[in-house]
């Protein structure tokens, strides 16, 4: 595609020069006959720049002609570092809300490459074409669903989404740490509410089905068969409640019984540190009352053929050994479909407690969360004996960072920060390497890795 249009652009280039040249040729031939008028200085300059022009679209237009488009696609993700200095200028939430008004206008680089065979995966009864996924938090309202999966996203996470619209805490709310590789953000579940969400999902739904039904492209239709309701990706919703809300389970009930019909699965996050009481719902007591009345809300709706979405739990990494072992206790005895380890943490360690800005308040996410966060899924893998799918999240910033927290225990992964400061060519560099580690090691898939270092 990319060689068809660089061709038509110099083909419509070139005709246009020369009807331009053809025009010039004639009002200089009606000059005075055998006469030999100067030429200005200036448009002699301005013919060579047009020249020049035209020989450099030539060029580079037979150069591209001659690479497939994998090489153009890579060209085209390498090319958005050139602008990571630019949006680092720019205030953190600024550069945020930038990024995601980009992808939802399709001003963004579109995967054309197949992942690596080896990072396929089947969990949930969902196919996923790769483990990686961005977290919750980053497209919190929907509004570029399509841009991000195109981008080349195993699956994307929206959310979290509160029932009634809410502005969050007070701004500036997110902080990097640019030489630490963090971000410190007390956001506060800033979201547009369950009705907005549920009007765009709704409409993004609309447009694939119909898309589906137009298209007789036997390739598209695959694609769409495996991946999810979001088309080729899968789609997850993170469900939050309301800051001033005195009964949580009634808003996680609103939002499964508005939203789940548009999610491959469902989020109840109990774990952000920046809603008061949000973590209390951690508790054995509490998650179990909270889980069981959500699953009830999502089990009494009408499913069809694929049945209701799998319901996850997201937990912080800042629990004692008795609060995990509660949790994955209340895993295990409800069947819950898995667990997304971790949040954000409140703690401040090595180098982050030396850097000024640590002391803002907020959630820590980014390359100091990772030992901790990795350290948490282990033990959940073991605690809950490989029996529940994990997500991992937390830190990571590299193939092999994504290879460890498989080798812990997570089928799926997730990025957030390394994301934010990496941009569009970190996920191909991502999934490449993590490809490399599994036949580095000697596996043949995502599945046989994962866990390996708990057996």
């Amino acid at each position: 595609m990319a060689t068809r249009a660089s061709r038509k652009l110099i083909s419509e280039y070139i005709a246009k020069r020369a009807i331009s040249s053809s025009v010039g040729s004639v009002r200089h031939c009606s000059s005075a006959a055998g006469s030999s008028p100067k030429i200005p200085h200036f448009y002699m300059k301005r013919r060579l720049l047009t020249g020049a022009t035209i020989g450099l679209v030539i060029a580079g237009g037979a150069y591209v002609s001659t690479v497939d488009e994998a090489t153009f696609c890579g060209w085209l993700f390498s090319a958005t570092k050139l602008v990571n200095p630019f949006f680092a200028l720019l205030d953190a939430e600024v550069a945020h809300r930038l990024a995601v008004t980009a992808a939802s206008r399709g001003w963004v680089p579109r995967e054309k490459r197949p992942d690596p065979a080896n990072l396929g995966l089947e969990v949930w009864g969902r196919k996923f074409s790769n483990p990686v996924g961005l977290a919750a938090g980053f497209d919190k309202n929907a509004e570029a669903v399509e841009g991000f999966l195109g981008m080349g996203f195993g699956f994307v996470e929206v959310g979290s989404v509160t029932p009634v619209p809410q502005e969050g805490n007070p701004k500036p709310r997110i902080f990097r740490l640019r030489e630490e590789g963090a971000i410190i953000n007390r956001c506060g579940f800033n979201s547009e509410g369950i009705v907005a969400v549920a009007k765009r999902l709704g409409a993004q739904h609309g447009k694939r089905k119909l898309d589906e039904t137009s298209s007789t492209s036997p390739s598209s239709s695959e694609e769409v068969k495996h991946g999810g309701k979001a088309g080729p990706g899968i789609l997850g919703v993170n469900l939050g409640k309301n800051k001033t809300s005195e009964d949580a389970a009634a808003d996680y009930v609103q939002g499964v019984h508005t939203l789940s019909q548009f999610a491959d699965y469902l989020v109840i996050n109990v774990s952000s540190p920046n809603t008061p009481g949000l973590r209390m719902l951690q508790g054995r007591t509490q998650l179990k009352d909270l889980v069981k009345k959500v699953q009830a809300a999502r089990d009494e709706m009408q499913w069809g053929e694929e049945g209701p979405p799998p319901l996850l739990v997201k937990i912080a990494p800042d629990l004692s050994r008795e609060d995990l072992e509660d949790i994955a206790a209340v895993a295990l005895a409800l069947h819950l479909d898995g667990l997304i380890i971790s949040n954000t943490t409140i703690s401040r360690p090595d180098p982050v407690n030396k850097n000024p800005v640590s002391e803002e308040a907020g959630g820590l996410s980014g390359k100091p969360l990772f030992n901790l966060s990795t350290r948490i899924l282990k033990e959940m893998y073991v605690l809950t004996r490989g029996k529940i799918p994990l997500i991992g999240c937390g830190g990571i910033s590299s193939g092999e960072d994504a290879y460890e927290k498989i080798r812990a225990g997570a089928s799926l992964l997730q990025l957030y920060t390394a994301f934010a400061y990496g941009g569009p060519a970190l996920i191909p560099k991502m999934k490449a390497e993590l490809s490399e580690c599994l036949e580095r090691d000697g596996f043949k898939s995502i599945l046989e890795a994962v866990g390996a270092d708990c057996r």
